[in-house]
């Protein structure tokens, strides 16, 4: 038995710090009073003493009954930087702008998310990540939020290094249309310490996509350790009957997760970290019953995926005053989605193939891949950090099921429909120093970023994109209204195959850009209590130009305990080069009936021949406030925030070759029907978060921790506008099904109550989690202003209900749970009129019902 008290330099104690011994799952928390007691299992036990915003600490007890522990800052080339704040060790709570910091090994013990997007959407308040079927790529890699702003529109750091984002764009379905967004599930959640979520502007110190905040992800660091977990479970596949949805069996997304990760020390102070991470998720289904709904698609569900990722962090010693780092990794996923059916008797079916009409599949091979190294050195009192990362995203479609029926009975049924990739490279220098003796301490940030993008198509095979024509199919028999025979009604077969039509040589392209970057970070400790800091940032892209931006933020303690921030800033987001280049020919569907059409890349003839301009930057004006409190085992904090974002970049609606005033200009071009990306929409976010912690201490290793984390978001369309050319036509350019997909990005509120209960070895987790209301209109939209109650589809609010219970063994813990115990499920409508063709659209808390899991893990 070993006990003692853990403090910071100034002799606070530390609550809620991590007291572990190392290779086994016994461990225990400080009080308030920052003390502790342990049974260690031997009598030189080494204990890890781990806590965000502090080195960790390793000691041998040595057989002592007692053992404090002073956390104290350590070695500037060691000391942690929170996201949010350059200067060494600030922690969370003394930040001027709201940081969530979100332990994962804990939620990935508890609950049964194992992905990170899904992870975050339950453990981060305003994060909202949504799955999606029938959307092409969306289907691939969720579209994820924070504040319901665009999922390019939230900055990603890996170690504090800037990711790559996905290469795929998001075309179809509800959830970030038109945008990019960074593909956090490549990234196993086995290899992560923890995850820092910055809900604040932010270009004015990170650069571009930091409108919205930004999250860093921060890898492991352990060693001579190691850990493990084996997760197993399956999703209720029965529904409630009255929802209209069928069933054919009780299982269904049947998953398995196996994940290992091992460290070694390497010389002084060195250490490597390496993690290997396979998932394997089968597919959910959830079609309409055919007697309550006409059905558009016999498939309807999440995709089923196939997860390999390995992973590496690492730190060598280079010297009395360098250390060299490099950490990265490799993730291969393989999916396939449900397409939308085609049915026996159309012009898009060979019936000698499928009699019955087929169900394509869209599948995808998505390797993505990272490495990032640098130096961090002490050069004059100046913290050096010197780095070159590399990433890269390629995301190769295949379809399956299918054929091209043009091709009539020859066709394949597998076809390689082509591609695109992503790559991003970054080098930085950043540098930092404190003046402890500038009133109560200055520190000041400064450094330069260069950066190379490339993007290409590349196309698919022959067939899958190809028009064999002229095949004409024959329907049924015409007669007139006597019953007199009138000919055969005939129609031309559409070419390419069926579900996903392959890029074109014609669509391929390879696109670079350069972008280079400068910026300046203060912060003013005025008086022990008064912090001012400021930003500011320069940026000089190849392709459309320069833009400047700045920040500033306060904070001021009332208290020891209670302090008050604000923050104000300008932010922008630079247009993606998917959004400058993406074209493709494609088939929609406008209320279940296909329509081929393109999408024009920006500089493209058809997009100047209806006077669409060249994109530029979105521009944001970012304002926040809010109060933090920790006192003694309670912590809140409570924000306020507006985000107005000028320019937004969208995905205009189709403009057909039968327009009166433009028609003419797309049959020139050769288009029958067309889409472009341009600069439409200016927008007003405001809303609140709100987390509330307590621990209530019952004796010896027996705690009960409440927690509330709650969102309450609101956006605005403040304008939409066009060009001349197309004035008058707002309702195609963004019309209000458009505006409420983006309205919808986010849930009008999030709440999620939990509960924590440990027990000595023993633990259990109870979470309830309010899903507000969200509306969409469906195809019933005609065109008006006001909306009428049948264009609406209304997702009331639902509550969703998670359970989990474990015991922790020396070397290895054991927990059962359910996420969504209760099977809820959205509400429902006529699949006839929704965008994905089945009863829901992508609302926040999913369409695929209870999932149970069970969780094996180990720690040697």
């Amino acid at each position: 038995m070993v006990s003692g008290k853990v403090t910071d330099d100034s002799g606070s104690p530390i609550f809620y710090l991590v007291v572990m011994e190392k290779g086994t799952n016994n461990g225990t928390f400080t009080n308030v009073d920052g003390e502790y007691t342990l049974n260690a299992s031997k009598a030189d036990a080494l204990l890890i003493f781990s806590y965000i915003g502090y080195q960790p600490q390793e000691i041998n007890i040595s057989g002592k009954a007692t053992l404090n522990v002073v956390m104290g800052q350590g070695e500037a080339l060691n000391a942690i930087e929170i996201v949010g704040s350059r200067r060494l060790n600030r922690t969370a709570m003394e930040t001027p702008v709201a940081v969530d910091i979100i332990d994962v090994s804990r939620f990935t013990t508890t609950t049964g998310q194992l992905d990170i997007n899904q992870l975050l959407q339950y453990a981060a308040p305003s994060f909202n990540a949504s799955k999606q079927s029938g959307a092409d790529g969306a289907d691939h890699i969720d579209p994820a939020t924070l504040r319901g702003l665009g999922p390019d529109q939230t900055l990603v750091l890996l170690n504090g290094k800037r990711r790559h984002q996905s290469s795929v764009i998001n075309i179809f379905g509800t959830r970030g249309r038109g945008n990019t967004g960074t593909d956090l599930n490549a990234i196993p959640a086995s290899a992560i310490d923890h995850i820092e979520v910055l809900r604040d502007g932010a270009s004015a110190q990170y650069g571009s996509d930091a409108i919205a905040g930004v999250i860093n992800i921060v890898l492991k660091k352990n060693v001579e350790e190691f850990t493990g977990m084996v997760t197993m479970g399956a999703r209720n596949a029965t529904p409630d009957p009255a929802l209209g949805a069928l069933s054919s069996k009780d299982y269904d997304g049947e998953t398995v997760q196996a994940s290992a990760n091992y460290g070694v020390n390497v010389g002084t102070g060195g250490f490597v970290n390496m993690n290997l991470d396979y998932l394997d998720s089968k597919h959910t289904n959830r079609p309409s019953d055919p007697e309550k709904f006409d059905i558009y698609r016999n498939q309807f569900g999440d995709a089923a995926s196939t997860n390999f990722s390995y992973y590496l962090n690492s730190e060598f010693n280079g010297g009395d005053n360098a250390r060299i780092y490099a950490f990265g990794g490799y993730n291969y996923r393989f999916t396939d989605a449900f397409a939308w059916s085609r049915s026996a008797d159309e012009e898009r079916n060979v019936t000698s193939i499928y009699p019955n009409g087929f169900d394509p599949h869209i599948q995808s091979a998505i390797t993505d891949k990272s490495l990032s190294f640098g130096v961090r050195s002490n050069l004059n009192r100046w913290n050096m950090d010197i780095n070159n990362t590399y990433g890269s995203n390629r995301f190769h479609f295949l379809v399956d099921g299918t054929l091209n029926a043009t091709l009539e009975d020859k066709s394949p049924t597998h076809f390689d429909a082509g591609g695109f990739s992503l790559m991003q490279n970054t080098t930085g220098i950043n540098m930092s120093r404190l003046w402890q003796d500038i009133a109560s301490g200055f520190n000041l940030a400064l450094g330069v970023e260069h950066r190379v993008e490339n993007y290409e198509i590349f196309a698919g095979e022959e067939a899958s994109w190809k028009d064999y024509g002229p095949v004409v199919f024959s329907a049924d028999s015409v007669f007139d209204d006597e019953g007199n025979f009138a000919g055969i009604d005939t129609t031309f077969r559409p070419g390419g195959s069926q579900g996903f039509p392959g890029f074109r040589p014609s669509n391929e392209l390879d696109e670079t850009r350069t972008n280079i970057g400068a910026y300046a970070d203060a912060e003013l400790d005025v008086t022990e209590k008064f912090l001012v800091s400021a930003a500011l940032r320069a940026e000089r892209y190849s392709d459309f130009g320069s833009t400047t931006n700045g920040k500033v933020a306060l904070r001021y303690k009332l208290t020891n305990w209670l302090s008050i921030r604000a923050a104000g800033s300008t932010g922008f987001r630079a247009p993606s080069l998917a959004q400058l280049h993406y074209n493709t020919t494609f088939t929609n569907f406008i209320a279940g009936v296909p329509i081929d059409a393109i999408i024009a890349r920006n500089n493209s003839p058809i997009t100047r021949a209806l006077g669409i301009p060249a994109l530029k930057q979105e521009k944001s004006t970012n304002v926040s406030y809010g109060i933090t409190a920790n006192w003694q085992a309670l912590s809140i904090t409570l924000d306020g925030y507006m985000v107005q974002i000028e320019d937004r970049i969208v995905l205009t609606g189709t403009f057909y070759d039968d327009d009166p005033d433009i028609g003419a200009d797309l049959q020139a071009q050769g288009a029958g029907a067309a889409q472009f990306f341009t600069n439409a929409v200016n927008t007003t976010t405001s809303g609140v978060d709100a987390i509330i912690t307590y621990t209530f201490y019952m004796g010896d290793n027996h705690t009960l921790r409440p927690s509330l984390a709650a969102n309450f978001n609101m956006m605005t369309i403040d304008d939409v506008y066009t060009n001349d050319k197309l004035a008058g036509k707002e309702n195609t350019y963004f019309g209000l099904r458009e505006q409420y997909f983006l309205l919808a990005s986010a849930p009008e509120s999030k709440i999620n109550f939990t509960l924590d209960y440990t027990m000595r070895n023993f633990f259990a987790s109870a979470r309830m989690v309010n899903w507000g209301k969200m509306e969409m209109i469906n195809w019933n939209d005609n065109g008006d202003d006001v909306v009428d109650d049948g264009e609406l589809d209304t997702f009331d609010p639902k509550i969703t209900i998670d359970l989990s219970a474990g015991y922790k063994f020396k070397n290895v813990s054991l927990t059962l749970g359910g996420t969504n115990i209760l099977n809820e499920y959205p509400d429902p409508h006529d699949p006839g009129l929704t965008e994905s063709g089945g009863l829901w659209d992508a609302a926040q808390m999913g369409f695929s019902g209870a999932f149970y899991f069970t969780k094996l893990g180990f720690k040697f």
